[in-house]
């Protein structure tokens, strides 16, 4: 066992896919999309049906895609898909530069998915995907690596998930606890530049900003899910 495996073991996280199994999937991993509500956050909506987010799980997916910067010399792709319209997805969305965010799809992720995958040319099967609840699951019957956000109060869930083969790996942190810091740090422990990553942003260097000059370059694109089909927002 790895001192990382030990580590997020002691955390109470689960390794549903064995570590070295989940970090040889890990290597064709082109792209990565998250869930939002009870990913980001505990899932509790506000009146106007916002939610919020940490600046620390915003660090974590920061820090994730340099670290795909460095393994592969590219940008992977990065995207919210949403059941429903939340401002605060749309705002972080576009401060973290991401591609694409698309909203009222909570009854088509699939749909969004292959919508995404169809425009940029790639695989389902080349998509990090975090989760957390049964909405998601069509997604994460195809996604390449499947992480699953422990929201506690689920068990059964958990165990439908681990029988039908629909997660790789559950956090030991809940919604609104972390999560995405959590199991952002263990990919890119996985990709196998942790220490690189780190050093990199702490001095802010020529590599790093080189990246997110690339990074804010990206003009997040806005999706929803209307008539059957997806059509582009202005936001």
């Amino acid at each position: 066992m790895t001192e990382t495996e030990r580590i997020y073991l002691s955390l109470g996280a689960r390794f549903v896919t064995p570590f070295d199994e989940l970090k040889a999937k890990l290597k064709n991993i082109r792209a990565v999309i998250y869930d939002w509500d009870g990913v980001f956050n505990n899932g509790a909506k506000s009146g106007n049906g916002s939610s919020t987010f940490s600046e620390v799980d915003s660090m974590g997916t920061n820090l994730l895609r340099y670290s795909f910067y460095l393994k592969n010399n590219s940008l992977p792709l990065s995207a919210i898909i949403s059941g429903e319209k939340n401002e605060t997805a749309f705002y972080f969305s576009k401060r973290e530069c991401f591609h694409y965010s698309v909203f009222k799809a909570a009854n088509n992720k699939i749909d969004a998915l292959n919508f995404i995958c169809e425009k940029e040319k790639i695989q389902p099967s080349e998509v990090a995907y975090f989760f957390d609840d049964v909405l998601d699951l069509s997604m994460a019957e195809v996604c390449g690596v499947r992480i699953l956000v422990n929201q506690k109060a689920n068990p059964l869930f958990v165990n439908y998930c681990v029988k039908h083969k629909l997660v790789d790996y559950l956090t030991a942190s809940a919604g609104g606890s972390h999560a995405v810091r959590e199991s952002t740090e263990l990919l890119i422990e996985m990709n196998g530049n942790f220490e690189k990553v780190m050093t990199d942003r702490k001095n802010s260097a020529t590599e790093y900003k080189e990246y997110l000059e690339k990074r804010q370059a990206i003009i997040t694109q806005y999706f929803t899910f209307a008539d059957g089909k997806f059509e582009k927002a202005d936001l």
